[in-house]
């Protein structure tokens, strides 16, 4: 029979949110992941915060809600305090209470200036990371290395002159000018850079995202966010290939773009095997031909183009092909985070239940 459309609201309903989530929904594993996390995280987040006054929103709550906005492809902080005001399973993963209020968007936004601070994004990914030590699903010797330009939060328009009066036209009529980085500058974004990612393309206001990779699984181990120049990519690689190293040897796979020789012999002198594409359009390749003919030199490049897989998600679903952020140290932050939120997917996804073999 048909059923009724009953209107009258109901005043009292007793339920928990913890009822309200499928048992083999994909966040449930992640929330797991990230609550071990937190808890390897503790001692950073103390340090973020004063021993008197009023309590803040808890670090948890800030580092879950951001890992969720990035997960869900959430535009904006004031749409995910909105969602997280009504959708249960955002207030499930975050740990929000039914009856609980929800804290204000702007409250949001300036504790989240303490996870900035304290880069709390690589120390998640520190702790994630060693969750996946434990399990054996790492490498301490074969890595991959790139960079992905990332759009800034500016237009065309406000790249205008260092010295000077702003132009009348306010900077949309720049046809027959010659810009470059060291005579003009975003008004909206200082820190951004003129930047063109390769011959033939347009040059944009940018920053430049470099990520290490783990060749077993395609983890990423490293990352950071930094101005666009020409040397951002090898800088960004030889530090955090010395953040990273054990001890002993290790190897770096590369495009053509990291073939140079200043890069090759910093890595050479650090004990690491230039594991790097060959650049001989019109040039000598730096990477030395003992190296190239190995066959580890083969599988690494082999293994390298998984890197690319990295950028797409950050660039698909973290929000990092144009971030909504303005300054090197926020769209660092912003990039460490939807990293680790890379990891968490990965991870759970390397963690299930591998079906086996009639």
């Amino acid at each position: 029979m048909r059923g009724a459309d009953i209107k009258q609201v109901e005043m009292l309903v007793a339920f928990s949110l913890e009822d309200r989530v499928p048992a083999a929904h994909p966040l449930r594993t992640i929330r797991r992941l990230v609550d071990e996390s937190l808890s390897a995280m503790s001692g950073v987040l103390t340090t973020m915060y004063s021993h008197t006054g009023r309590p803040s929103i808890p670090p948890e709550r800030l580092i879950r809600s951001l890992l969720l906005q990035v997960l869900y492809s959430i535009r904006s902080e004031r749409q995910l305090v909105e969602q997280l005001d009504y959708n249960l399973l955002y207030r499930w993963f975050v740990g929000i209470g039914l009856d609980e209020p929800v804290w204000d968007a702007t409250s949001y936004t300036r504790n989240r200036q303490r996870l900035i601070d304290a880069d709390a994004g690589r120390a998640l990914m520190a702790a994630i990371l060693g969750q996946a030590r434990e399990r054996q699903l790492l490498s301490d010797e074969h890595f991959s290395v790139d960079g992905t330009l990332i759009e800034a939060w500016a237009s065309q328009k406000s790249f205008q002159r260092k010295d000077g009066e702003p132009p009348a036209d306010g900077g949309s009529n720049f046809r027959g000018q010659s810009r470059t980085n060291d005579t003009h500058a975003s008004v909206t974004d200082p820190q951004a850079q003129s930047y063109r990612k390769s011959q033939g393309q347009e040059a944009r206001l940018a920053y430049l995202g470099h990520a290490l990779m783990d060749n077993r699984h395609g983890l990423a181990v490293d990352g950071c966010a930094t101005q666009a120049t020409g040397t951002a990519e090898r800088d960004a690689a030889a530090q955090m290939i010395d953040w990273i190293k054990t001890g002993g040897e290790i190897t770096l796979g590369a495009d053509k773009g990291y073939d140079t020789e200043a890069f090759v012999e910093r890595l050479t002198r650090g004990r690491v095997k230039p594991h790097i594409a060959q650049n001989t359009t019109n040039r000598r390749s730096a990477v030395p031909e003992a190296v190239a003919q190995t066959e580890g030199y083969a599988k690494s490049l082999n293994a390298r183009p998984r890197i690319e897989d990295i950028f797409g998600w950050l660039k698909r679903i973290g929000g990092m092909k144009k971030v909504k952020l303005r300054g090197t140290a926020k769209v660092h932050s912003l990039f460490t985070f939807a990293l680790a939120a890379y990891n968490l997917v990965r991870l759970r996804t390397l963690m299930m239940p591998q079906p086996s073999c009639v």
